[in-house]
């Protein structure tokens, strides 16, 4: 079986770079800030670190607007991918017609085998795709992404079998992978393993700017509506931590 890196062992001088999938949600920035860390920063304020968010037409496209922030807060660059209107359809995040899931009772039940219509079809098999090459291109020996298999909403593309699985293709379609000079490209998921309270918790111990994030899926006029999957994650977890969610100040 392929491991799957929760984090990395490497020493900061020893690496060379990273791709971070940055969406501007909670979970994407902790790990932004967590890779930053690896590299050491503060003390190192020459990150060779490239943030890559995507434009693909959600419904939640302030999410953008924060990224575009959170990137320039940690000063690295930032790269945002437009995808045509329409590539991912079959979503309540791309598609008006669909509603976004609502005050879901069996969110926490542990019963709940449906996959939620906020799930959108092959992204983060897309978005690690675009990760990767980006990575290759640059020399850069890892990419992070914010996935956790705990708190979260049943995608299958957050799933541990997933990142493995992905780890293994990279493995063997890239030429840094097949070369045997050195090491693969590895995907780092250094929130895996943790539930949305763990997640907020190191946020906070990385400085991340959490004030700065947006998680629902479904805004009026730029707010949280509040009864979103997402909406409701994110407040159990900074209710469990005993915080206010320092965004709903802004």
């Amino acid at each position: 079986m392929v491991s799957v890196s929760d984090s990395t062992n490497k020493p900061q001088s020893e690496k060379k770079g990273a791709v971070v999938l940055l969406s501007g949600g909670l979970d994407s920035t902790t790990c932004l800030y967590v890779a930053a860390k690896e590299f050491g920063y503060p003390k190192n304020k020459k990150l060779p670190i490239l943030a890559l968010s995507f434009d693909y037409s959600q419904k939640h496209k302030i999410e953008l607007i924060k990224s575009k922030k959170i990137a320039k807060e940690l000063g690295v660059k930032h790269v945002i991918q437009k995808l045509d209107q329409g590539f991912f359809l079959g979503s309540s995040l791309t598609e008006k017609k669909i509603k976004v899931r609502k005050n879901a009772k069996s969110l926490f039940s542990g019963n709940d085998k449906e996959i939620p219509n906020t799930y959108v079809p092959g992204r983060n098999i897309l978005f690690l795709s675009f990760a990767l090459s980006l990575a290759e291109g640059h020399g850069y020996d890892s990419i992070y992404i914010g996935v956790n298999a705990l708190d979260y909403s049943g995608y299958p593309d957050c799933r541990p079998e997933f990142i493995e699985s992905f780890q293994k293709m990279a493995n063997l379609g890239t030429k840094k992978g097949v070369s045997g000079i050195g090491d693969s490209i590895q995907i780092r998921t250094p929130l895996l393993r943790l539930g949305k309270k763990e997640i907020i918790e190191l946020g906070i111990k990385v400085d991340a700017p959490l004030h700065l994030t947006h998680s629902c899926y479904d805004p009026v006029l730029g707010k949280p509506c509040g009864k979103c999957d997402s909406c409701i994650l994110r407040a159990k977890g900074f209710s469990e931590v005993g915080l206010p969610d320092p965004a709903l100040k802004n």
